[in-house]
């Protein structure tokens, strides 16, 4: 990754969350909530938003996943 990540941002580096970790898509706001999942890309509950597949995007706008946001850091 070439481009600068700002204060917050995930950016690709799994060492800045935690399994639990929540992040937020910094397009529309959707939140990836481990505990819930994503039922459009039929990700089950439990998965650590790390162990998304590389080609997954937010559901709602296709936001790049490293372009979320760090917003809860359990």
């Amino acid at each position: 990754m070439n481009d600068p990540a700002f204060e917050g941002s995930y950016g690709g580096d799994d060492a800045k969350i935690s399994p639990t970790s929540k992040l937020e898509c910094k397009i529309c706001w959707h939140v990836y909530d481990p505990d819930a999942g994503d039922e459009y890309w039929q990700i089950p509950p439990g998965t650590p938003f790390s162990a998304l597949p590389e080609h997954w995007t937010c559901p709602n706008c296709d936001g790049k996943k490293n372009d979320f946001l760090v917003v809860e850091n359990a």
